[in-house]
C-alpha cells in the first residue's frame, strides 16, 4: 500500500507541474517598447510600425502578448533607448538606422548617399538577403534586428536658399545626424556639417547657429519645419530606414515557435507601416506647401552622386567591400 500511495503522489506531482506548465506558457507575457516621437500612429513612422507589430503579433498570437509603447522619449532619446534595449532594461525599440550603424558599422551601407532610387528598390533590397544579413550581424550587439520600417526620403531644407544644384550646398551650414556618413556627405558636397542631436536643432536655427537640416517630409511637417526654414529641396539623397530591435535577453526567453512568430509580425508590420507612410508623405509635401514652404525639384541627380562618390570609398573598409559590392549590385537590378 505504501509503495502504491508514493507512486500515485508522484503521478499526481507529475500532473500538477504539466499543468503549471501549461499555465506558464499561457500567461501574457508583458513587453516594453520605446519609440521616439508623438504617440498617435496615423501621424507618423515611428509610431505606427509599433502599433502595426503590436496588431500582426496579435493574429498570429493571439492574447499571448502585451505590448506598452512608450512615446516621446519617455525613455531617453534613440540612442539611450538603444543602449537600454543592447542592455535588455528595455523589450524592444524602432531606431533610425543611422543610430543604430553607430553600433553595428554594415549598416552604415544604408546610409550612403542617393544609393536607393526608390522606395521599392529600398524595401526589395532591405527585405531580401542583404538587408537580413545586416540585421543578422546585430545579434553580436546584444540585439535581435526584426526587419526594416520606413521613415522616408530625407530631402534637405535650409534658409540659405534652393537647392537645385550641388553649388547650392556650398556654405551652408547643415544640422545632421551624429553619424560620420551623414557628416561626410555634406562635407563633400561643399556644406558644413554640423552634428547635434535633433532636440537642439530648433534653437540652433532661430539663433542662426545651423542654417538648415535634412528630414523627411513627414518629420519636418510634423515639427513644423515651415517655421524654422524657408526652402525644401527634394533631394532625396538618403533613405532613412527605421531598424525595429529586440533585446535579445527578452528574444532569447521565447521559444522558437514565438521567435518566428515575431520574426514574422515584423515583416508583415513593415508593409503596412510603409504603405501608409506613402500616403502621409504625400498629405504633408501639400501641407507644407499650404503653410508657405517653398518646394522644388531637383535639377540633375548625377551630378550629386558624382560629387558623393569619396563617401563610398571612405567607409568602404567599415561597411565591408563584400557587402557594399552585393548592394551596389542589388540596387541596379
Amino acid at each position: 500500500m505504501s509503495s502504491s500511495i508514493v507512486l500515485f503522489s508522484r503521478t499526481a506531482l507529475m500532473a500538477a507541474a504539466v499543468v503549471v506548465a501549461g499555465n506558464a506558457a499561457a500567461a501574457t507575457i508583458s513587453l516594453k517598447f520605446g519609440q521616439p516621437s508623438q504617440p498617435d500612429p496615423n501621424r507618423g513612422p515611428y509610431a505606427d510600425a509599433p502599433h502595426q507589430f503590436t496588431l500582426a503579433l496579435e493574429k498570429l498570437l493571439p492574447g499571448q502578448f502585451k505590448i506598452k509603447v512608450y512615446p516621446n522619449r519617455q525613455l531617453g532619446d534613440e540612442k539611450e533607448m538603444l543602449e537600454q534595449v543592447r542592455f535588455g532594461t528595455l523589450d524592444m525599440d524602432i531606431t533610425t538606422n543611422a543610430v543604430v550603424a553607430n553600433v553595428e558599422s554594415s549598416l552604415l551601407a544604408n546610409d550612403l548617399p542617393f544609393l536607393y532610387p526608390d522606395a521599392p528598390t529600398a524595401h526589395r533590397v532591405l527585405d531580401g538577403p542583404i538587408g537580413q544579413s545586416m540585421l543578422s550581424r546585430l545579434e553580436s550587439k546584444n540585439l535581435i534586428g526584426l526587419a526594416f520600417f520606413e521613415g522616408g526620403f530625407r530631402h534637405m531644407m535650409n534658409n540659405a536658399r534652393p537647392v537645385i544644384t550641388p553649388a547650392d550646398v556650398k556654405g551652408v551650414k547643415y544640422r545632421v545626424m551624429q553619424n560620420p556618413v551623414f557628416i561626410g556627405m555634406f562635407n563633400s558636397l561643399g556644406g558644413n556639417a554640423i552634428p547635434m542631436a535633433f532636440g537642439d536643432l530648433f534653437t540652433a536655427l532661430r539663433q542662426g547657429t545651423v542654417d538648415g537640416m535634412e528630414l523627411p517630409i513627414t518629420a519636418g511637417f510634423a515639427v513644423k519645419a515651415n517655421e524654422v526654414t524657408k526652402y525644401l529641396s527634394l533631394t532625396s539623397h538618403t533613405y532613412s530606414a527605421l531598424v525595429m530591435t529586440v533585446s535579445k535577453r527578452a528574444f532569447n526567453k521565447l521559444d522558437k515557435d514565438r521567435q518566428q512568430a515575431f520574426r514574422k509580425a515584423a515583416l508583415m508590420a513593415n508593409k503596412v507601416q510603409r504603405a501608409n507612410n506613402a500616403k502621409r508623405e504625400a498629405a504633408a509635401l501639400d501641407g507644407l506647401k499650404k503653410r508657405g514652404m517653398t518646394v522644388n525639384p531637383v535639377k540633375d541627380l548625377a551630378e550629386f552622386r558624382t560629387m558623393v562618390t569619396p563617401v563610398y570609398d571612405q567607409f568602404r573598409e567599415r561597411i565591408g567591400s563584400e557587402l557594399l559590392d552585393s548592394l551596389l549590385a542589388a540596387v541596379k537590378k
